[in-house]
């Protein structure tokens, strides 16, 4: 059946291919090139799919991960700040490799006296310093907060040959490790606990003058397995400061020696409660366990404030026990407040917990452990339901995680004052470091080398569970302020990043230590470019089911970078590779915008015309196909017709020639357009995106048109798209609810959208 696009293709085919013919002529044939289409696939990027992790994203029939067990006897001295251990540690081989030899990592020598970490960083001098600057540049002694290893011995107490590296330890095995072999040696060590507030740190304690008391955040404080797989190995980059961790799963039997007035949790379940509760702490936590709707309090404000005045020379052991855990953490002190909630998921209850000192109140009270809960739902339904049973927010100077149990800052100003931005960033930073129980603590990616698979998926949902929070719990909205103020996630908060200085800006899929704006580059453009993904490319429904199948495949394992991208794909049925190269290999940036609209009209093929047409392709009169011409507004054809009244208006030439060309059936499906637009648009940014028109007509009724990313994959600069409209076009805007991130607004609009300088906009008001 003859259709009228049909001639509107035919016109066009003609003049285009009139175009090329002349070109082909006129030019030598060229070279030829290589590959370098924006849609090609990532087969040159990505690893090739083995029995290990197959071509769909999921672990494959050979794939296996290590084990690493821990029994470890702590000792916290806090008169002289000081932390000491004696853990044996039983690795298992399930690898298919032979192993000659262990690496366990040593993190805290990152603080030790001769440390390097310090000459890898640029520094220079300032003409003008604060005092404080001044003496911890030149005048301070470094810290020494290196670890002491006094033995490494095996099971019989014979020593074992070790070998350190900086932050890793090598121990020589008596005899290669076989598939299936278990071997258990021990380590005796202690070192001195860091200032985190004076010295920076991911652990350690903060001191509190007025009462000569400590909260010690303890993490990474002891020898830790490396993790050996089929990617790589063994991981073997030393830690520095910034990348973090990579480990093994495993169980963890710890007993922690604190002063006896000290409270305490971390990692795993209280083996001992009972020892180490009070009969009123006990009673509370009953309650606890069958509160849903708000906090009860296990150690009051009262009784915190008590316990700072007297310091106890007794000694209490907290036992905890925690199973299938990648790592451990606990925090410890006399001074701190603690609270616990019951939280329903599926057909299990986790408790809610806090712990933060008076200085933290009454934010904390108000907000830790609401948000705790609001999280633990948000992240179970968009992943898989939390697996462990409590999750705790600390509160410290910091943010930090560790499996069950976070750091987190804010606090109110001295005179009580809380400002919006201390209260909005304290509730982002906890749904931010409990969220990290999912990434990467479950979902366990290596952090060492690729930062964003935990800081950016995690910044992404965050984001989600923020605008959740703010719904839920509306009453911790400011005045003015509808929904959760995220300071990441939508798409304008990371323009200015993607349009700075490229001198600046590195790949995401790059190693953390080697990159510059660190935030930007692991947490907010990962995190707005999967936000992206959702909301513009791929849709809720797809995106969801898709990264829910991720989290899934890959709780308790440890995933790739091409085994998240392989998955999203294969569980969406998307070819995402145009996505995953523009976004996480190349620091390209989005600008899309209207380059030029034109106006046409149908006319009557012109003699004029139809003798080009004939002597072009060399045919007679008779063997010319119907054919439609189009002129455009303002053109000299145009106006010589206009003159000349011969220009007759859209609906009229249609009509006739429908009545010509078609059978009356024909003429009933098919609608005589008034207005016919061929629209430009143009892609001065090199990131490929999905291109957003917003069409208003002469009426004021809007259309808005997703034309997918595919349609920049013949021509990465502009593309056509011919509109044939009963309604006038009077406006058009690309992008207009700015969720794609691009950075240059002003071509974004036709007509062209004229905005007044600073200093116009001064004058109009003045």
């Amino acid at each position: 059946m003859k259709k009228l696009t049909y001639f509107f293709l035919s016109a066009l085919f003609i003049s285009v291919g009139a175009i090329a013919q002349e070109q082909e002529e006129k030019t030598e044939k060229k070279t030829g090139h290589t590959n370098v289409n924006k849609f090609r696939q990532l087969y040159d990027e990505f690893a090739t799919p083995n029995m290990f992790r197959t071509g769909s994203g999921a672990p494959g029939p050979e794939y296996y991960q290590q084990q690493a067990d821990y029994k470890m006897d702590l000792e916290l001295d806090d008169v002289n700040a000081k932390i000491s251990g004696f853990e044996t540690i039983t690795y298992t081989n399930n690898s298919p490799d032979q192993l000659k030899y262990l690496w366990v990592q040593l993190d805290q020598n990152m603080r030790a006296k001769d440390s390097k970490s310090p000459l890898i960083e640029s520094s220079g001098t300032s003409s003008y310093q604060r005092p404080s600057s001044f003496a911890s540049s030149y005048l301070k002694e470094r810290f020494d907060g290196g670890f002491n290893i006094e033995k490494v011995v095996d099971t019989n107490g014979k020593p074992l040959p070790h070998m350190i590296n900086q932050t890793m330890m090598r121990i020589e095995l008596p005899k290669p490790m076989n598939t299936g072999d278990k071997f258990s040696f021990s380590i005796q060590w202690w070192y001195n606990i860091n200032n985190h507030v004076a010295d920076g740190g991911r652990s350690g304690y903060e001191y509190f003058p007025e009462s000569d008391n400590r909260i010690y955040v303890i993490s990474q404080f002891y020898p830790r397995m490396a993790v050996y797989n089929d990617v790589e190995g063994w991981q073997n980059s030393q830690f520095w400061g910034r990348d973090e961790f990579a480990l093994p799963f495993g169980n963890f039997e710890v007993n922690i020696t604190v002063p006896a007035d000290h409270i305490l949790d971390g990692t795993g379940r209280l083996m001992n409660r009972k020892e180490v509760f009070s009969k009123k702490m006990m009673k509370r936590y009953e309650e606890a366990k069958k509160s849903y709707d708000k906090p009860v309090m296990i150690v009051t404000q009262e009784e915190a404030e008590a316990a700072e005045k007297t310091k106890s020379t007794k000694k209490k052991t907290w036992k905890l026990y925690a199973e299938n855990v990648r790592d451990f953490g606990f925090a410890t002190s006399r001074k701190l407040i603690w609270d616990m909630m019951a939280v329903k998921l599926g057909s299990k209850d986790v408790m809610a917990v806090s712990m933060y000192p008076k200085e933290a109140n009454p934010l904390w009270e108000d907000w830790s452990t609401r948000t705790v809960a609001s999280t633990l739902v948000s992240y179970s339904r968009m992943t898989f339901d939390y697996p462990y049973h409590k999750a705790i927010s600390v509160n410290a100077p910091m943010g930090m995680e560790y499996p069950m149990i976070c750091y987190n800052f804010g606090r109110p100003e001295k005179d009580g004052t809380i400002r919006d931005r201390t209260k909005y960033g304290m509730i982002g930073v906890i749904i931010h470091e409990v969220g990290h129980n999912w990434f990467p603590m479950i979902v366990n990616s290596d952090e060492r080398q690729w930062t964003w698979m935990d800081e950016g998926l995690n910044t992404f949902m965050q984001y989600i569970a923020e605008q959740d929070f703010g719904k839920l719990h509306p009453a911790a909205l400011s005045e003015g302020h509808d929904n959760f103020p995220s300071r990441r996630g939508p798409a304008k908060n990371i323009v200015s990043y993607m349009g700075g200085d490229q001198d600046y800006i590195a790949p995401i899929m790059s190693k953390g230590l080697n990159t510059y704006q660190f935030g930007n580059n692991a947490y907010g453009k990962p995190g707005t470019a999967l936000n992206i993904l959702r909301e513009t490319v791929m849709g809720p429904e797809l995106f969801d089911y898709a990264f829910k199948e991720y989290s899934r495949r890959w709780m308790f394992k440890h995933p790739t970078p091409e085994d998240f991208f392989r998955t999203m794909e294969d569980a969406s049925a998307m070819d995402l590779d145009w996505f995953w190269r523009g976004w996480f290999f190349t620091t390209d940036w989005v600008d899309v915008g209207v380059k030029e609209v034109k106006k046409l009209y149908v006319t009557n093929l012109t003699d004029k015309h139809a003798d080009e047409i004939v002597k072009r392709y060399g045919i007679s009169k008779e063997q010319m196909p119907p054919l439609v011409s189009l002129v455009e507004e303002g053109s000299d054809e145009f106006n010589e017709k206009m003159k000349n009244g011969t220009l007759l208006d859209n609906a009229s030439v249609l009509k006739e020639y429908l009545m010509d060309n078609f059978t009356e059936e024909e003429r009933k499906n098919i609608k005589s357009p008034k207005y016919i637009y061929n629209v430009t648009f143009e892609k001065p940014g090199g990131l490929v995106m999905p291109l957003i028109a917003e069409y208003t007509y002469a009426d004021g009724t809007k259309e808005r048109i997703h034309y997918p990313a595919e349609i920049w994959r013949f021509n990465d600069n502009q593309v056509s798209k011919s509109i044939a409209s009963e309604k006038e076009i009077v406006s058009i805007v690309v992008d207009p609810d700015l969720e794609t991130a691009d950075v240059d607004t002003s071509n974004n609009s036709w007509p062209k959208e004229v905005k007044q300088s600073k200093f116009d906009q001064f004058k109009s008001k003045n």
